[in-house]
């Protein structure tokens, strides 16, 4: 068997979302009628269609079939010069199998997406957003960030202020918002900014949010401690006019009554009180007995001696962290379970251990967490969006909080309760470390993240922001 190929162009050049055909001719060099079978292999085969499939040559006759490139619009074209190539099997001889081989290049292509998390945060001195940068083209993305807003209102702490992101993945840039002037007394005050995302070349990317500074102090304290502070000048302004007068009036009585002003002799102190004879009596009430037939003595019958089958209480993640902090009173713990959809609740689990089900397409739909040692811990739902327009799920507002050894919860357990895409949580409102990872569908563990209370991080965010990668497993650690 022989057989003649040739690629037409052998290289050639694609737009990601576009389309290009190359021409493979071939001749029958052989002596017999032959039946020849393409396929496209290698990693551009997914995005290759050759037509016909099939072809039928008579020895010394030429053929030719059409190679139709077709590479979507996303991170997964990597920009540059992509290898091919077509495995060629001729029926009559199967062994023979030619594979010739061609070059395709795929034009880069740049679009970056960010988002504010979350968009409007409050405070009194400062408010910590987290800026999502993700980098949806198909080359590595260098850009950095600022923040301006009118007026010149608020300064601009961000960290890291440039960024490199590779294709299809995503940065968290975290920012630290200061108001430049207190608001000692009144109500709070919203001021708007931006953080714009600038690249090379382009006009910057502007992405708003709002921070809504608090006053130091309620109004209603500032009218409270000015009518007092009032009331308090008038009534040593009235002492002052009127208590000469009063002193003066007195003496001059005691004076002519012959009374002396002088303080009398001081008394003995009066005498101890003697001790009780006798202590009150401790003992508890006699507990009730039982009268004959095994019911308790006094009470109603009509039952008989078999108890009735009590449920045993559901064990949640307050019940497991407070076994520990039995056992372990001075050490910090975590315990937690998760909502599985279709399953249920699983059993309640602690410090590190996993919680929920891995690469069983079974999303979450809430989180118990409980901590002990830590003053406590808050989170915030991160949950699928049906009406987004960009992909990516929303918050459910507000924090949900619970002290140590009481059960917090997150997301819902409802049947139509939107699958969970990832959270954030603390512990301590700040004043301690607390570490997760989350491991989301197609996918697989993100990776061991930790807040920084100390440098000026109060919460972690674990998870995804998009609306098909939710979560299906959970680790904490404190």
């Amino acid at each position: 068997m022989s057989l003649w190929t040739s690629l037409e162009p052998a290289s050639a050049t694609v737009d990601p979302g576009g389309s290009t055909t190359v021409r493979l001719r071939l001749r029958n060099t052989g002596d017999v009628v032959d039946e020849y079978r393409f396929e496209a292999v290698g990693p551009l085969a997914p995005w290759a269609r050759v037509e016909p499939q099939v072809l039928r040559l008579y020895p010394g006759t030429t053929g030719s079939v059409d190679i139709a490139f077709a590479p979507p619009r996303t991170p997964d074209a990597t920009a540059g010069p992509n290898p091919y190539a077509v495995r060629i099997t001729p029926t009559e001889h199967p062994e023979a199998t030619t594979v010739p081989e061609g070059n395709l290049t795929i034009t880069p292509f740049t679009e970056v997406r960010a988002e504010l998390v979350p968009p409007t945060v409050k405070g009194r001195f400062r408010g910590r957003p987290k800026l999502a940068v993700d980098n949806l083209g198909n080359t590595k993305l260098t850009a950095s960030v600022s923040g301006s807003d009118n007026g010149d209102q608020l300064s601009y702490d961000i960290h890291p202020s440039n960024v490199q992101i590779e294709p299809g993945r995503a940065a968290f840039v975290k920012t630290t918002l200061k108001p430049r002037q207190i608001i000692w007394f009144g109500s709070k005050e919203s001021r708007p900014y931006t953080l714009a995302v600038q690249r090379s070349g382009v006009d910057p990317l502007g992405i708003e949010g709002t921070y809504v500074q608090k006053g130091f102090l309620p109004r209603w304290l500032a009218t409270f401690l000015g009518i007092f502070m009032a009331l308090a000048i008038t009534f040593v302004m009235l002492w002052i006019a009127y208590k000469p007068q009063v002193r003066s009036a007195a003496t001059e009585k005691l004076q002519e009554a012959g009374i002396s002003t002088l303080p009398p002799s001081p008394t003995a102190s009066p005498p101890m009180p003697s001790a009780p004879t006798a202590a009150p009596s401790t003992t508890p009430p006699a507990a009730p007995t039982q009268a004959a037939g095994g019911a308790a003595a006094g009470a109603g019958g009509g039952g008989g001696s078999e108890d009735k089958e009590t449920k045993s209480p559901e064990r949640t993640a307050a019940t497991a962290v407070q076994e520990l902090a039995t056992d372990e009173p001075d050490k910090k713990h975590i315990c937690y379970r998760a909502f599985v959809k279709g399953k249920g609740w699983t059993e309640a689990v602690c410090d590190g251990e996993t919680a929920g089900t891995v690469g069983q397409n079974t999303p979450l739909k809430s989180l118990n967490i409980a901590v002990s040692g830590t003053k406590g811990t808050a989170s915030a739902a991160f949950v699928h969006d049906p009406e987004s327009t960009n992909g990516r799920g929303h918050y459910i507002a507000p924090w949900s909080g619970a002290a140590d050894g009481i059960d917090n919860y997150i997301g819902s357990t409802k049947k139509d309760a939107p699958n969970l895409l990832g959270f954030t949580i603390n512990v301590g409102d700040g004043a301690g470390a607390v570490c997760q990872n989350a491991h989301v569908h197609d996918g697989a563990w993100l990776g061991l993240g930790c807040d920084k209370p100390g440098e000026g991080e109060g919460y972690i965010f674990g998870g995804s922001l998009e609306n098909a990668r939710w979560l299906e497993a959970v680790k904490f650690t404190v």
